[in-house]
């Protein structure tokens, strides 16, 4: 009998990981800034977690959080991109590496990642079976 691994538990899995990690995951060349007459830096994908905000929409209180560092609500509308609201509590947004620093001394922030595209090493015909394993 061939078990089927759904994406879900490897997406809690992920991210409870990632939450417990270090704050020191945004690495220093996050926090670098262009040097005078270079070009300006370019802004990311980062994935911020933050507290659950009580008695207050999730969405509301990330734009609130995001509108901190970059002036304005709009700014902040422009730039989120997903509010996550289920296995872990943040939102993703394109910020530079000077808006990340900012944000992560934001009350309610908790840690600051960029984002990452990671590729499994198994897929749809990899799966072996053997003795003790999956059949």
């Amino acid at each position: 009998m061939l078990r089927i691994i759904t994406i879900a538990p490897l997406l809690i899995l992920l991210l409870s990981i990632s939450t417990f990690s270090s704050s020191l995951a945004v690495s220093m060349a996050d926090r670098e800034v262009a040097v005078e007459g270079g070009e300006p830096p370019k802004a990311e994908v980062h994935i911020i977690y933050t507290e659950k905000p009580e008695g207050d929409e999730p969405e509301a209180f990330h734009l609130r959080t995001l509108a901190t560092v970059l002036g304005s609500e709009e700014a902040a509308k422009e730039s989120l991109l997903y509010v996550y609201k289920n296995a872990a509590t943040g939102f993703s947004a394109k910020l530079t590496p000077e808006q990340v620093a900012q944000l992560s001394n934001q009350p309610g922030v908790l840690q600051v990642v960029r984002e990452m595209k990671l590729q499994l090493h198994s897929g749809p015909g990899k799966l072996h079976a053997g003795p003790g394993r999956l059949h």
